[in-house]
């Protein structure tokens, strides 16, 4: 072959091949710039025919989370106070649900145009912020906001991490992923890892609302918030004694308060049975909207793994009785919400 053909041919075949990589490209930046779109067309479908949230998915990040809860704190007393929830939810709305490339310069155009427009008028006037707004309510209403502990009057963070402060742990991303027991099913709540007896402290104040074996979950409590719209589940408690000295079904509890210990029991219909091979806590959280989606195929549960990273900020410091072996917190906490119902 001619080498001047040759090189001619060399040089279309590469002019070619740059054209398509250019061409994925901009494609591949069309999708990103437009899945959001999409997401944020979508979301009205959420409203049933009934006009509450019939689905929800929950991918705020653990870095929108900080910085919204932040501007919070911060602005907390002035006249101009914008809460986080109002702040993730526009953001929301703007992204689409999808926080991969959350910027903090957002977050000051997003508390802008709260403080300017206010809640109601955006859930009237900006797409999809109803449903955000609704949603992440759902998520976090109860966790930030004004409560005593130490004989301190405080606002901020009135939420626990679930692992008590002291006793360590490590987490992955396990959401979704997919168990046998049972059946193929897909795994609702997020596994902490920790060594056996380690406490477990309830996240947010509410009603023990279960309590007992649950083939799936072994020794296992339910705790509903007082709004009703949140319901905590922690499984795979401790064999013999999995809970917390004088827990029962109907009472009580305060966030931070030591509730059970960690374990590895459960994957049977007998009780008080270790068929689980890893010890850890498998806590999970359900959005109810509707008393239909308390139990039965329209539960919603949410993702949870930035949320119990970002409340490691906020771990209950406990103390142990060398008599009878309990932990217990160590700083009495008042919370308004829990105060209201003495």
């Amino acid at each position: 072959m001619n080498r001047n053909l040759w090189t001619k041919r060399r040089s279309a075949e590469s002019f070619c091949l740059l054209l398509l990589l250019l061409l994925l490209a901009f494609g591949a930046a069309f999708l990103l710039r437009h899945v959001g779109s999409f997401f944020r067309e979508d979301a009205a479908s959420a409203f049933g025919e009934k006009g509450y949230i019939t689905w929800a998915d929950f991918d705020v990040s653990l870095e929108a989370l900080e910085a919204a809860y932040q501007w919070d704190v911060d602005s907390y007393g002035e006249k101009d106070h914008v809460g986080w929830v109002e702040l993730l939810a526009y953001l929301g709305a703007e992204y689409g649900g999808d926080f991969s490339d959350f910027r903090a310069s957002d977050l000051k155009k997003a508390a802008e145009q709260v403080r300017r427009k206010g809640t109601e008028k955006l859930r009237k006037d900006k797409k999809n912020f109803r449903y955000y707004y609704e949603a992440y309510s759902a998520a976090l209403a109860g966790m930030v906001g004004e409560y005593e502990i130490a004989e301190e009057k405080k606002y901020g963070l009135k939420a626990f991490s679930p692992i008590a402060k002291g006793f360590s742990y490590t987490a992955y991303d396990d959401f979704g992923a997919s168990r046998s027991y049972g059946g193929e099913r897909q795994h609702l709540g997020h596994d902490m890892m920790a060594e056996a007896g380690t406490p477990i402290v309830a996240i947010e104040s509410g009603d023990v609302t279960a309590l007992g074996w649950n083939q799936y979950g072994g020794w296992r409590v339910g705790i509903s918030s007082f709004d009703g719209k949140r319901y905590y589940y922690y499984a795979h408690m401790r064999k013999d004694r999995p809970y917390a000295e004088g827990l029962k079904q109907g009472d009580i509890v305060t966030a931070g308060d030591v509730i059970g210990y960690v374990g590895r029991t459960g994957y049977s219909a007998t009780e008080n049975v270790n068929n689980i091979e890893v010890y850890h806590l498998h806590v999970g959280m359900q959005l109810i909207f509707d008393e239909s989606q308390r139990e039965g195929d329209n539960e919603i549960w949410i993702d949870m793994y930035a949320l119990t990273q970002f409340l490691d900020r906020h771990r209950s410091e406990v103390v142990r009785n060398a008599e009878t072996k309990e932990w217990t917190r160590r700083y009495p906490m008042k919370d308004p919400l829990t105060e209201a119902l003495k």
